[in-house]
């Protein structure tokens, strides 16, 4: 695995910028519709999914060392209080997960690029569900 990846803009770059980080949403948020997987945490978004799309964008490609979009636009996010109103347990991190590995799977990224998005990625799905677990229990 290229040690580059998570320093400065090199993971900006391997995900092919603005450009391959849309293409990448679309293809999650595409999965996200489709898999009968994904049927909860589909549920947890607007019918609508243009302003979901966007901002999960936004995220990454601040998030993989690129233009702080999010920040721009939104202001900044703690992404596991974001989420900590919902229930996400283990099975909707999983869902989550499914959906962006088949949308990594689609795009034309080095292997290596994949499978580090995914372990890189399972970090903050997990903290959403730690944040989840944390909010049901103080409720």
């Amino acid at each position: 695995m290229s040690k580059s990846y998570g320093t400065l803009d090199a993971s900006y770059r391997a995900a092919g910028e603005l450009a391959g980080i849309s293409k990448l949403v679309d293809a999650f948020y595409d999965y996200m519709q489709e898999l009968p997987e994904a049927r909860g945490i589909r549920a947890m978004h607007p019918e609508d999914l243009t302003e979901s799309r966007t901002k999960l964008t936004y995220f990454l490609s601040g998030w993989l060392g690129g233009p702080r979009l999010y920040k721009e636009h939104y202001g900044s996010i703690a992404i596991p209080r974001a989420h900590s109103h919902l229930a996400i347990g283990a099975a909707e991190r999983d869902a989550w997960m499914l959906c962006m590995e088949h949308a990594l799977d689609e795009q034309d990224y080095d292997k290596d690029f994949k499978r580090y998005m995914l372990e890189q990625l399972y970090v903050p799905a997990e903290r959403c569900r730690q944040a989840c677990a944390v909010s049901r229990r103080d409720n």
